[in-house]
């Protein structure tokens, strides 16, 4: 063994120095700084096998590595859910919805005297309980969805710069309503949904600055892939509505948006004209839909996903994995791209139908259809970059 046969050489060397050295000793800080193993047969006793483990130290070492990680762990939720709101959960999303109608109620009323009225110009008062009934439902149900969906206080922001931007800009480009204006009141609709959940649930890893324990965080904060996201959202939004303004759009407009006041924007529209609402629509479908998606790692239930065996799989497994068999990451862009599409169509919808005056029911699902259609290829785009295409 080398380990005999070191220790006999240094007590030789003892001997020669005049010293008595305790070999006991000599073998114990031997052993201490290389252990061994030994195998032998449990009958004839002979050694069979002999085995060199660690140092003891790096043994140690990495066990009180392994103690920090699970301290690490343990510590993570609590972590995760400090700043959370210590009301009962019952009556969270309530105060949402109410501070959020509150907020909104408020800043309109400050907007329509700054600026006179000139929303209420082209508004379209709404004759019935049943059409108030629609709207405040619908914007409950936004509330709802992001509440729900444990969505933070900037993702309903973008969401609503997303869902509200296509009926401002037609206020602004189209009906002659002014720059502050529109910008004032797509603020307010930003304001009474950011504020409330910001108040009531702390932003999540992926918007938190400084957050620990998040996948990918080099990818999320790094500048240059934060701006070439954005630009590569804002591309596809100027192609898109580029298109739809030189194509069926003044159609639509001509044919069912009675008290339009005029087309030539939409003829003289290029991609300097809309560069500006194409950046912010770029701004906010990187923080909803690319953010979070590039801040998701893997999960067990990846790992499962190429244990599928279609050759035993039941009728109802194979279907379930033909629907629904993605990543975690794909599965969360997918998400909030459909999320994304759908919150943006019905508002638009909405908000162009029952709330500016002379527009026909196909006027506003036409004007709808060509922001739906720059959200689906967006998150396309970003799928693809994320490399989950």
């Amino acid at each position: 063994m080398p380990t005999l046969r070191r220790a006999a050489k240094r007590s030789e060397e003892a001997q020669h120095d005049g010293l008595h050295v305790d070999e006991s000793t000599r073998a114990l800080e031997t052993v201490a700084a290389n252990l061994e193993s030994v195998t032998s047969h449990p009958e004839s006793g002979v050694v069979e096998a002999l085995g060199v483990v660690n140092d003891a130290t790096e043994v140690v070492a990495r066990k009180a590595d392994d103690a920090i990680v699970a301290t690490k762990e343990a510590v993570a939720p609590k972590v995760a859910s400090k700043g959370r709101s210590k009301l009962p959960t019952v009556l969270q999303f309530p105060l949402v919805t109410l501070l959020s109608f509150s907020v909104s109620s408020l800043c309109y009323s400050f907007l329509n005297e700054w600026s006179g009225g000139e929303l209420m110009n082209v508004g379209k008062s709404l004759d019935t309980w049943g059409e108030v009934g629609i709207l405040a439902g619908w914007r409950i149900s936004e509330l709802a969805l992001g509440w729900f969906g444990n969505f933070d206080g900037l993702d309903l922001a973008a969401l609503n710069l997303l869902a509200h931007g296509p009926a401002f800009y037609l206020l602004s480009t189209f009906y002659n309503i002014s720059t502050p204006t529109v910008l004032s009141a797509l603020g307010i609709e930003m304001l009474s949904t950011f504020a409330p959940f910001t108040a009531l649930r702390p932003l999540s890893g992926a918007h938190a600055p400084g957050s620990k324990g998040v996948a990918n965080r080099e990818i999320i904060t790094d500048a240059p892939i934060q701006i070439y996201t954005t630009l590569l959202s804002a591309l596809i939004y100027g192609i898109t509505l580029f298109i739809a303004l030189h194509t069926f759009l003044p159609t639509s407009l001509i044919l069912y948006f009675e008290n339009i006041p005029s087309l030539t924007p939409a003829y003289t529209a290029n991609y300097l004209t809309i560069l500006p609402i194409t950046l912010a629509f770029g701004f906010a479908a990187r923080t909803f839909i690319f953010t979070p998606f590039a801040a998701t790692g893997r999960s067990k239930e990846d790992g499962r996903l190429g244990e599928f065996d279609p050759v035993t799989a039941t009728l109802g497994e194979t279907v379930a994995f033909n629907l629904w068999g993605y990543t975690s990451r794909a599965k969360v862009i997918i998400l909030r791209t459909g999320v994304a599409m759908a919150v943006t169509g019905i508002n638009t919808y909405l908000q162009t139908h029952m709330t500016v005056g002379g527009v026909e029911t196909r006027g506003a699902a036409a004007y709808a259809l060509p922001w739906v259609g720059a959200t689906f290829f967006t998150g396309l785009a970003l799928a693809f970059v994320g490399g989950e295409a």
